[in-house]
């Protein structure tokens, strides 16, 4: 299964001190193309200060594994967890976990902190995302609190440029003593634990760090109230490919949906706007990133769709979780995973689609006209309409009608 995995890249050998580990990566995630250099930073600095993770690890935001994987081999007795909020991270993280005979790490999603299994780690480690924003960077800092045990320990490795913010931030936080900080070219460490009463209610006080604005936005007539995030898209305006989904789906004829599934909805601009136009009695959003599905959610919720209505699938591609058909399947393409995992995703769209159903699709026009010969290979789906605006293309399809 793994050698058919349309987001596999290659494989990258990496060596730690008396450890060899193997990891698969993908083109899409974070340093596919060797081991990035703050987290060879961050393993070594803890190896010089002889830190080997206790008990228990948390590695936070894991990516493909290296840091949680490498932790595990050397400290094989250690309960070592690894999350991430893109489930393709996860699913390489797990494939990877496997890879280097490491079954017992878990390996999960979690946006932060908060869908975080245990809450009595000796060591939390992370390489803090660049462009995390500075809300997120802190709760990543501050958030470690409540799932440390006593005694525990965080290690984190930063750009050079947010050095200074996490120092302030750190400084600023009751109980934070800095045990170790190491500086490098384009990369410092800290290592820090927490001491002293009430440590532990800083989770509160970062209780919304993603959360951007609130905006009113406008899609024709219709008018509605958003509630954007860090980190993703889309923040202050609609993006066009979103504007030109939303009015496709609006424009297709006779379509109605009483199950819709919406993927890669970012902020959820085009979802509420579909949702608002066709009121589907249940929508289903499907993404690899756990920010856009909750804060896509949170914002149908903000419009008027009932939460009982709205289910979330953390997932790469569009593999049915369950088994329940779409009248429309609609989304925007993510054409960084690559020709072949949008190929592969549209094929897993059309064995979800329901008889005489409706995919509905907004992309670049090669990856368009890519999709178009696929299509017309497999015989699954009919092309219905192509439009071209602006350097991107419409594509609807329509499935089969049952016999």
């Amino acid at each position: 299964m793994m050698n058919q995995d349309p987001y596999f890249k290659k494989v990258i050998p990496f060596v730690h001190g008396d450890v060899s580990l193997t990891f698969r990566v993908s083109q899409d995630l974070f340093s596919s193309y060797d081991v990035d250099v703050g987290t060879r930073f961050l393993l070594r600095t803890l190896a010089t200060e002889g830190v080997s993770g206790g008990r228990a690890i948390l590695d936070l935001g894991c990516g493909y594994g290296p840091i949680g994987l490498t932790l595990g081999k050397v400290n094989k007795d250690a309960e070592v967890h690894m999350v991430d909020r893109d489930a393709l991270a996860v699913e390489c993280a797990r494939q990877n976990a496997e890879l280097n005979e490491l079954p017992d790490a878990q390996v999960y999603g979690s946006l932060g902190y908060y869908d975080v299994r245990k809450s009595d780690f000796d060591l939390i480690v992370s390489n803090i995302p660049a462009k995390a924003g500075e809300p997120v960077v802190t709760h990543f800092l501050r958030g470690a609190a409540p799932s440390l045990a006593p005694g525990g320990l965080v290690a984190v490795v930063v750009v050079t440029r947010l050095e200074a913010f996490v120092e302030q931030i750190l400084g600023e936080t009751p109980g934070v003593v800095i045990e170790v900080k190491r500086e490098r070219h384009g990369h410092t460490a800290f290592l820090y634990h927490f001491e002293g009463p009430g440590t532990g209610g800083w989770e509160a006080v970062e209780s919304e760090p993603y959360t951007r604005q609130t905006t009113t936005v406008a899609f024709g007539a219709q008018e509605f109230t958003m509630r954007t995030a860090y980190g993703l898209p889309e923040f202050d305006t609609r993006s066009f490919a979103s504007v030109l989904l939303a009015e496709a789906v609006r424009g297709v004829k006779h379509l109605t949906a009483e199950r819709a599934l919406l993927f890669n909805p970012g902020q959820g601009h085009a979802a509420v706007a579909v949702w608002k136009s066709l009121q589907p009695g249940a929508v289903e959003l499907v993404d690899r990133d756990l920010l856009a599905l909750r804060y896509t959610m949170r914002n149908l919720e903000l419009n008027g769709c009932a939460g009982g209505q709205v289910s979330i699938s953390h997932q790469s591609g569009l593999a049915a979780s369950h088994g329940d058909r779409a009248d429309l399947i609609a989304g925007v393409l993510r054409e960084d995973e690559g020709p072949a995992a949008v190929a592969a995703a549209l094929d897993q769209a059309a064995r979800r689609l329901a008889p005489n159903g409706t995919i509905v699709t907004v992309g670049g026009s090669t990856a368009v006209s890519r999709l178009i010969a696929h299509v017309r290979v497999k015989k699954k789906l009919t092309v219905e309409d192509r439009k071209r605006r602006g350097g991107l293309s419409l594509l609807v399809m329509r499935g089969k009608r049952s016999s």
